[in-house]
């Protein structure tokens, strides 16, 4: 059976880096939640101010639901910053919310690496939807063929996370370089939001392994199937 077979092992491997990954930034961040910043800006203060100070008066920041599901939308032109981080005033809501800010400014200044993230959404959300099913069905009627494009498409989507990368931690570095100058938190402080922002990064990196190693897999698969 495909999700039974003897290249599973990949598949565990995978898992266990996410959920590594997952669990570090979930660490940090309830570590660095209960550490108050000593100027008790909150996430809400701190990325306006980080707009503010760019010019980008227009983007409106709101609250939504949930633990770490903060996000800039750039077809809303908003920041939308989790019930953790909105009213909150610690190192670690500071340091997110500086991070979303660190985003809307990449947007703002055409940041190569987004603009080209961005561009490729649509595309990869097809992509993402029809490469296993694809894949599997090639497998099942024996069309390597059909199979091969499963790959591809999955490839496809293993770029975006890729193309991810620079975004996230270019993100992460606007935020602890603004952080600073600005004297939002301290030198102790700081330290704590690289921590959290440094764990957050790393979800993203496992994410590219793991897909990464998904993809061996189905090559693995296929290439098993045709030897047969």
């Amino acid at each position: 059976m495909y999700f039974f077979d003897s290249t599973y092992f990949l598949v565990i491997i995978g898992f266990l880096l996410a959920s590594f990954a997952s669990m570090g930034v979930q660490r940090a961040f309830n570590k660095y939640s209960k550490v108050q910043s000593s100027r008790h800006y909150t996430g809400k203060d701190a990325a306006r101010k980080i707009l503010d100070e760019n010019g980008l008066y227009d983007i409106q920041i709101g609250n939504i639901s949930g633990d770490l599901t903060d996000h800039f939308d750039p077809s809303a032109n908003v920041i939308r910053l989790s019930e953790s981080t909105y009213n909150n005033d610690s190192v670690a809501a500071i340091g997110v919310a500086a991070h979303e800010a660190g985003h809307a400014v990449q947007h703002a200044e055409g940041y190569a690496p987004i603009k080209i993230r961005n561009s490729m959404v649509p595309a990869v959300n097809l992509c993402s939807t029809l490469a296993m099913p694809l894949f599997i069905i090639g497998l099942i009627l024996q069309f390597a063929d059909l199979a091969n494009i499963g790959i591809i498409l999955f490839s496809a989507a293993l770029i975006f996370q890729i193309v991810t990368l620079p975004v996230e931690f270019d993100a992460s570095r606007r935020a602890i370089k603004i952080l600073n100058s600005s004297a939002m938190l301290d030198e102790e402080e700081l330290k704590g939001a690289k921590k959290v922002l440094t764990a957050a990064a790393m979800t993203y990196v496992a994410a590219v392994l793991a897909s990464a190693l998904q993809l061996l897999r189905l090559v693995l698969i296929n290439n098993s199937r045709r030897r047969d």
